[in-house]
């Protein structure tokens, strides 16, 4: 028994929509060779930085100024509760990219090794 090529067209779109919608959008493994590349802490916002908020979310510090991140999200990097989890400690990473008003649109973001 064969499908109808309406049929199949229906199934590929499904899929397909299913494939993307997951992809991740952002393009954070690339630094900008003519911007700096900071060092700064990360980790969760509410576990580990004492900022207001209602689930853990992935922030930096620079500067001593805590501030939540767009551009990726704290589980794109491990699981957040693990031993060495952002809810658990206090970790560097490599980042580029603006402070716009209270958040940092992060544009590049290394996690470095635990040393």
């Amino acid at each position: 028994m064969f499908l109808k090529p309406t049929t199949l067209a229906a199934i590929a779109l499904f899929f397909g929509i299913g494939v993307f919608a997951q992809a991740n959008h952002y393009k954070i493994d690339v630094a900008d060779s003519t911007k700096k590349i900071e060092s700064a802490e990360v980790s969760c916002g509410e576990c580990k930085f004492q900022m207001a908020g209602s689930s853990c979310d992935l922030a930096v510090r620079i500067d001593g100024k805590s501030y939540f991140v767009d551009g990726t999200k704290i589980d794109q990097h491990g699981d957040a509760h693990a031993k060495d989890g952002f809810c658990e400690t206090i970790r560097k990473a490599e980042v580029q990219g603006e402070i716009v008003g209270d958040r940092y649109k992060v544009s590049y973001f290394k996690l470095l090794p635990i040393k």
